[in-house]
């Protein structure tokens, strides 16, 4: 479900010079449907990199990131755009939403865009923010005046809202008490058993030792640091 073979990235430091910094080269990694793959490595090492280039933020120099049938690394916007709302899922660490806008609506927004009847996106989102323990007296209110432990959460539920075959997870525990930890967890586990392609930076070892099939260290993709 997701091919990646020849990546290779550059970052160009036009304010000072032009200086080109090497920090990808030669990546190949594959993740099938059903399948966990956590990247590991050393902080600088790529990782989150690698997950920009695969969600279509950062273009690659050479390479190609498939996901399904599409790649990424040469696909128009629109054509990314439209992965992003069928295929391909991302949970970040930061939530970025339109201020103002409730919870509720936050969370059953990726499901709305595909058509979804609103009733069932509704109660799609009701049953995610309560599962991950969104008090209902603030689903009417916009997530952005929430801690930064509660916008971890909706985040999450707006990620596993629609079942994306592919989903890309950036520390998705992190700073998760114990019984939010387990149910991010439990989700991750039946977005594998629906067959979605997940690849993960998990830098909690219990979880990852969890839920990812695989790990690869993209320390030997990373120019300066490859044995």
């Amino acid at each position: 479900m997701i091919e990646i073979s020849g990546l290779c990235k550059n970052f160009v430091l036009h304010n000072q010079g032009g200086a080109v910094i090497p920090v990808m080269r030669d990546a190949s990694l594959s993740v099938a449907p059903g399948e966990c793959v956590g990247l590991i490595g050393a902080s600088g090492a790529g990782k989150s990199t690698l997950m920009r280039m695969v969600y279509g933020n950062y273009l690659a120099d050479a390479g190609a990131i498939r996901v399904g049938d599409l790649d990424v690394a040469r696909a128009a916007p629109r054509e990314v755009l439209a992965l992003r709302r069928a295929t391909l899922g991302y949970v970040s660490q930061f939530l970025r939403v339109v201020p103002r806008v409730p919870t509720l609506e936050v969370v059953a927004e990726p499901l709305l865009a595909l058509g979804v009847p609103q009733d069932a996106a509704l109660d799609r989102a009701r049953d995610l923010l309560g599962r991950l323990n969104i008090p209902e007296r603030l689903w009417a209110l916009s997530p952005t005046t929430f801690s930064g432990g509660e916008q971890q959460r909706v985040n999450i539920a707006r990620g596993f809202a629609h079942g994306y075959p592919a989903l890309l997870l950036d520390e998705p525990t992190a700073s998760l008490d114990v019984a939010n930890r387990e149910v991010v967890l439990t989700l991750i586990e039946q977005a594998k058993g629906h067959g979605a392609a997940i690849l993960g930076i998990f830098h909690d070892e219990a979880a990852r030792d969890r839920v990812c099939d695989r790990v690869v260290d993209v320390t030997r993709f990373t120019p300066g640091l490859a044995a």
